[in-house]
């Protein structure tokens, strides 16, 4: 697989501050995606990492410059062109976990669905179908509040996956998670980037869980600095591998 699903072109995003005062927080990001890679994006805080995640999952829109999901310009579509877009073609995993409250596991996943337009009878089937894909099956008539971080978390995954988009991204996926609970969760995205083909990008701070992508995209200051290569598809902690670095010109 070696199709381009996400481009980034000369995106530059700023910030009014007030009256006189801007902020850029992106200067010039060109980047390509293609189709079964898992990319993991690093940087500091306040780097332009989760704003280029942002314009990316169509969750904000740049100053200037344009990305491109399957080849169609983020630019030329409508709110609702967009939202489309969002809930079927992209899977949201947040630090935060974004799940609502008041609803129980079954309930969270299914909502996606619902949006989508999908009958009753397939939703019933997809979401025990995802929940079990999880490991959560019991735990289907459970809130979130019922539930820990971890488990909270493969919910938010079943959720991402419940219209099968082909690119599935994470802002700080494992966070608020401790070591061995997010060791889990970075297996189970792995899996489905080996096994399904789900082309993943990352947002993360944890160095070794960047080493597990294929790539690492560092950014500064709002700029791509380098460009990590090496990781290689089937190698879970991506050990002893001759990473090849690349500096991007800025």
């Amino acid at each position: 697989m070696n199709n381009e699903v996400i481009k980034c072109v000369d995106l530059v995003k700023t910030y009014n501050m007030g009256q006189v005062n801007e902020y850029r927080a992106l200067k010039g990001i060109n980047l390509t995606i293609k189709e079964g890679d898992f990319i993991s994006i690093i940087g500091s805080s306040g780097s332009g990492k989760s704003t280029l995640l942002n314009l990316i999952s169509c969750l904000d829109t740049p100053t200037s410059g344009d990305v491109y999901v399957d080849g169609t310009a983020l630019s030329q579509l409508g709110d609702n062109d967009r939202a489309r877009l969002r809930n079927k073609k992209l899977g949201f995993i947040f630090q935060q976990f974004n799940l609502l409250r008041g609803m129980t596991a079954y309930e969270n996943v299914e909502l996606t669905m619902r949006f989508a337009g999908i009958g009753k009878k397939e939703r019933n089937e997809k979401v025990l179908e995802l929940l079990k894909k999880v490991g959560l099956e019991s735990k289907a008539k459970n809130r979130p509040t019922e539930m820990s971080g971890g488990e909270q978390q493969r919910v938010a995954i079943a959720r991402a996956l419940a219209n099968d988009p082909r690119i599935i991204l994470g802002d700080e996926p494992t966070g608020n998670l401790d070591t061995t609970t997010g060791a889990t969760i970075m297996e189970l995205l792995t899996e489905l980037n080996q096994d399904q083909g789900k082309t993943l990008v990352m947002v993360t701070h944890d160095p070794a869980i960047a080493k597990k992508a294929h790539r690492t995209v560092k950014i500064k200051d709002g700029k791509l600095e380098e460009e990590v290569r090496g990781a290689l598809i089937g190698n879970h902690n991506g050990d002893d591998l001759p990473h090849r670095k690349t500096i991007i010109k800025k």
